[in-house]
């Protein structure tokens, strides 16, 4: 406190930082008061200011401050215990008058300090009986305070922390729920059957709070996903069973249910959501497991008579969820044993169909009820007995509403926010409707085509207007049919059989479907062909292309139509689609005809371009689309003037996709003349743009020119995958159109919009992607390709790095750098150049590509490097190339000793980072380069050959920073024994090759590491060291390398047990 002038002044500062809306100001008491939470010398000011402080806000630094300390900060046993057992005494003297977030904070505190200690000492463990102390206090300010430090530690002990292994956390959480658990659960009971009546809402909001932590917790080291229905079971351990036996454990959460206050409310649902979930092995005997599932049908059955609470959204929701879970853990033939079953499901009946009626209330919250009935429906074939489940009334009924309500919220949606945009909610709302409509497919069938037909006489008609008439009713109109669409699209992604024959489910699948595929030849004629720009109109369009992708997969291909016969042979009756071919040949003029109308909406083209990407991709299909009239009209004339989006900058990156799957398709058929006459087009631009002056490269239409093009060749070379496709290619390429590729990068660096697209096609081009790279062995054409590719970078960079740093340096500079360094990464590692022959004829590709792409990467402060994620991995994956591969070749031994340390060390940080596969490619590099130093400098004999330069080069830059090497392998083992690393192979290699350069360098990092352990430890800690070396030898092979990783894994386990 000796900078402060008096505790007045600090609080006045703690007020600043809590209350100021003046963001300078707060800044200001941050960096002034940040000194309590970072150094240890302040814990005792600390404690001064909780005993004299009067503000709330000073306590409140002083309680986040020893938090951070504890967290942050490794503190001795005796100081952690006398914080604790201070804190523990604060509140029981203090606790009552304190703010609430003062109270919080120090709760917080305490169970922090407890989970860090839990193993170390048994004192830490006493915080269960010092926590009950408090309630049976007789103040009841006391008691919550008691039942608050229990919720708190359920709390901590169930997270997992940054500052710990999580392997420690679920060690602790383990041990934590062994010992005490069940005993809290059963306090929190206790409590919630004491505070039942005549309290204020807000005391029984602590004891459910509390229940809910307990059956929250992670009882088997797989923590639950609360944003997914599917949670899983809830691992009760045996204990708990005459706990879940006694019928006053589920009824005191119905009974909190019942309470006026909502938070209360919820919470209990929540609880009984878990107890609906907990393992079925936990009752040993089947009426023990009825009883507990007709006491929760009983609770529910009374809900759903009064509707008490469902008023509240909140209780609705896990209400819903609640009601879900009952088919989730238990089985039909269980359900319909409860003697009121049928009065049960009858109320869950009319409660789903209530909910339909309000969608726009309960959309969320209805995909529990649809799941519930989809699980019903599916398990009856599998039902013994002659039990009614009563399915056969109540699906039908809630399968029509469902439709029904769909149908109704067209009226109601607007553009803004309507559901058929949203994808992910629509496969939601529309997962469980194909096995309820498939229950009693006849009439469901039947239901859909009634409202079906009616739309599309409607639709039809207005095809045949010379003017559109009123278009909100027409959007209306495509709204509702939109929805029918996907309905169909549904049901037919789903084929099963329950209820009818396969036969007649084919029939009903084609009666469905002719109303779909009808509607397509309805689409794009007459006036509708003019609403293209509509969004009622495109949101028909992306359920027609859903429902196609469905159909596709369910009744596409030679073995569907073989085995399809009764559904083709209604389709032929209905609409003359005799087999499937002629089918694909209606859905590719309807994908020719989306492309070709749908030039400005990128997400109709993504949509069309996917269906066309599903069908090319397949081996059947895709040689059935080659047959095709409509398929071979689109790979004569894939001009801009025959598709229009190949114009439209927002569909720019569709390009691509386009001209992959045309790709596709060429190669499917070999011969190079086919190939040829396919890239005519592209070479007609190609050939323009090489006849454009230099001054008409900067304008708008040559840029979007070539950069179409290059998008377009980028697809092409995604498809070539073998060595002749590729070939091809390659030989349109090379020489002729490369001088125009070096001409763009070299008149237009300062346009990222152009250099982005050629260096990612550059990326592809070069890429050795299923070996499609080989060429003859008397072929120079890795070779010539390496020179092109050296050409592009060497006048990329030398003047990427003249231009000045703009606003967005990441868009104008970093973007281009991280691409060009992926280009060259993956053609020096691409297995296709003899690189030795470049310094063998004294050719500079090499070299210079080296050396203006180590130039770029050191113009990059590491702090960006390590900001920008796509940097990061370029710059990484260019390091470990260029240290396993090029090390004696390429300039970072070159360099001067900053530089190099430099480098070395972006290696080190890159090992500290969170991304594995950044870890793992510095480890590679940094192996690659002790390997290097232990084989041509430490190990090398008096017969051996004098060193190389690169091996002089190194020993002088260790020499002048000698701990280079012994600080990696600190961050290596720190990494290893404090860390849960995932690639700990990777690790362990740079290790060996750290240790083998030097012993001595070893022998001072372990007496290093032993110092930093306890006393009582260092015995233990020693005898790991000793065994780590085991039958170890002092050479790189790959066996003794094998050896040493099995050794270190040893290691760390015995190293980290306690």
């Amino acid at each position: 406190m000796s900078s402060m002038e008096s505790l007045a002044q600090l609080e006045v500062l703690c007020e600043k930082l809590y209350n100021s809306r003046d963001s300078a100001e707060r800044a200001h008491a941050e960096s002034t008061l940040k000194c309590f939470s970072e150094n240890s010398d302040y814990i005792s000011q600390c404690q001064y200011i909780l005993d004299n402080a009067s503000t709330p806000y000073a306590l409140m630094l002083a309680s986040t401050s020893l938090l951070k300390q504890v967290s942050d900060r490794s503190l001795s046993l005796q100081l952690r215990l006398d914080i604790r057992n201070y804190v523990m005494n604060y509140l029981a003297a203090r606790g009552p008058k304190l703010q609430n977030f003062v109270i919080v904070s120090l709760i917080q505190l305490v169970c922090r300090i407890t989970k860090f200690g839990w193993l170390d000492d048994d004192r830490f463990r006493e915080i269960f009986k010092e926590a009950t102390d408090f309630l049976a206090l007789a103040s009841q300010d006391h008691y919550l305070i008691g039942l608050r430090i229990l919720n708190f530690l359920v709390m901590e002990m169930n997270q997992a922390n940054s500052a710990m292994p999580l392997s420690l956390h679920r060690k602790i959480a383990t041990s934590f729920k062994d010992q005490f658990l069940l005993q809290i659960f059963q306090i929190s009971l206790t409590s919630l059957h004491q505070l039942k009546s005549e309290v204020a809402d807000d005391l029984r909001r602590v004891p459910i709070s509390l229940a809910l932590r307990c059956l929250s917790f992670d009882f088997v080291g797989s923590p639950v996903d609360e944003s997914s229905e599917e949670f899983g079971t809830v691992q009760l351990p045996a204990s708990w069973r005459p706990l879940l036996q006694d019928p006053s454990t589920v009824q005191i959460f119905f009974d909190y249910y019942k309470v006026n206050d909502t938070t209360v409310s919820k919470e209990a649902l929540e609880c009984l959501v878990r107890l609906a979930s907990v393992r079925r092995s936990l009752f040993v005997e089947d009426p023990a497991r009825s009883q507990f599932l007709s006491h929760l049908m009983s609770g529910t059955r009374e809900i759903l008579q009064t509707g008490q609470g469902l008023a509240d959204h909140g209780n609705y929701h896990e209400f819903c969820r609640l009601l879900g879970r009952f088919k989730v853990n238990y089985q039909l033939s269980e359900l319909l044993s409860v003697e009121f079953y049928g009065e049960w499901i009858g109320l869950v009946a009319e409660f789903t169909t209530k909910s339909l009626l309000s969608w726009q209330w309960a959309s969320n919250s209805v995909y529990y009820l649809l799941s519930l009935w989809s699980r019903l429906v599916t398990s009856l074939p599998y039902l013994k007995g002659d039990t009614p489940s009563l399915l056969d009334e109540t699906v039908p009924k809630i399968t029509e509403g469902f439709i029904t309500s769909r149908i109704n919220s067209v009226q109601a949606s607007s553009d803004l926010d309507n559901p058929l945009d949203n994808a992910e909610g629509l496969q939601d709302q529309l997962e469980s409707l194909p096995y309820l409509c498939r229950f009693k497919y006849e009439s469901s069938s039947l239901f859909i085509i009634n409202i079906m037909e009616p739309l599309l006489q409607a639709y039809t008609a207005r095809s045949r207007l010379p003017a559109p008439g009123d278009v909100a009713e027409l959007s209306v109109i495509e709204g509702q049919i939109a929805w029918m669409v996907h309905i169909i699209a549904a049901i037919l992604k789903i084929r099963q059989t329950v209820g009818c024959s396969q036969d007649s489910q084919e029939l009903f699948d084609a009666e469905l479907a002719a109303r779909v595929l009808q509607l397509i030849n309805i689409t794009d004629t007459g006036g509708h062909a003019q609403r293209y720009q509509e969004l009622s109109k495109q949101r028909l369009d992306r359920a027609i292309l859903i429902f196609v992708q469905n159909f596709r997969r369910s009744y596409v291909g030679d073995q569907a139509m073989h085995s399809s016969k009764q559904l083709y042979a209604r389709l032929s009756e209905l609409l003359g689609l005799t087999d499937h071919l002629v089918l694909l040949n209606v859905i590719v003029g309807k994908i020719a005809t989306n492309l070709k109308c749908y030039a400005e909406c990128e997400d109709v083209i993504d949509h069309t371009l996917a269906l066309f990407q599903d069908l090319a991709s397949g081996y059947m299909t895709g040689k059935l689309l080659l047959k095709l009239e409509s398929t071979k009209f689109i790979m004569s004339n894939h001009s801009r003037e025959n598709f229009p989006f190949l114009d439209e900058y927002r569909c720019v990156r569709s390009r691509t996709n386009f001209y992959y799957i045309l790709g596709s398709l060429v190669f499917m058929e070999d011969g190079p003349i086919k190939f040829r006459t396919f890239m005519e087009p592209l070479l007609q631009i190609a050939v323009n743009l090489e006849a454009s002056a230099d001054v008409a490269f900067r304008t708008d239409a040559v840029k979007y020119a070539f950069t179409g093009l290059m998008r377009d060749l980028r697809g092409i070379a995604m498809a070539t995958n073998s060595r002749r496709t590729y070939g091809l290619l390659f030989d349109w390429l090379y020489p002729s159109r490369m001088p125009l590729l070096l001409r763009a990068i070299s008149l237009l660096t300062d346009e990222p919009e152009v250099t982005t697209p050629l260096f990612k096609f550059m990326a592809e081009f070069v890429l050795n992607k299923a070996q499609r790279l080989t060429f003859d062995s008397s072929s120079p054409n890795g070779i010539l390709l390496f020179r092109e590719i050296s050409k592009l970078i060497v006048a990329y960079g030398s003047r990427i790095l003249l231009l000045p740093n703009g606003t967005d340096i990441y868009a104008r500079k970093y973007k281009g750098i991280w691409i060009s360094l992926t280009v060259l990464s993956r053609a020096l590692c691409g297995n296709y150049v003899n690189f030795g022959v470049f310094e063998l004829y004294g050719d500079r590709a090499l070299a210079d590509a080296l050396d203006i792409s180590l130039k770029m990467t050191l113009s990059i402060p590491l702090s960006d490097i390590l900001t920008f994620k796509k940097l990061s991995k370029a710059y990484y994956g260019y390091m470990e190339v260029m240290f396993n591969n090029h090390i004696t070749i390429s300039s970072v031994l070159n360099l001067d000793t900053s530089t190099f340390v430099h480098i070395v060390s972006t290696l080190e940080s890159g090992l500290k980072g969170l991304d594995t596969g950044i870890s793992t490619q510095c480890a590679s590099a940094i192996d690659s380069l002790a390997a290097f130093y232990f084989n041509n400098i430490t190990n090398i004999t008096a017969g051996d050959n004098p060193p190389s330069p690169a091996a002089l080069n190194l020993a002088r830059h260790i020499g002048e920073f000698p701990s280079l090497f012994p600080q990696i392998l600190k961050t290596l083992f720190e990494i290893i024994i404090f860390e849960d690393a995932g690639n700990q192979w990777s690790l362990s290699r740079p290790i060996l090759s750290l240790i083998m350069i030097s012993e001595q360098m070893f022998s001072d990092l372990r007496a290093q590491i032993l110092a930093s352990q306890a006393v009582e430890q260092q015995q233990r800690l020693s005898q790991c060291f000793d065994k780590l070396m085991t039958d170890v030898t002092r050479s790189l092979e790959p066996k003794n390398r094998d050896r040493f990783t099995q050794n270190l894994t040893t290691f760390r386990h015995d190293f980290r047990a306690k």
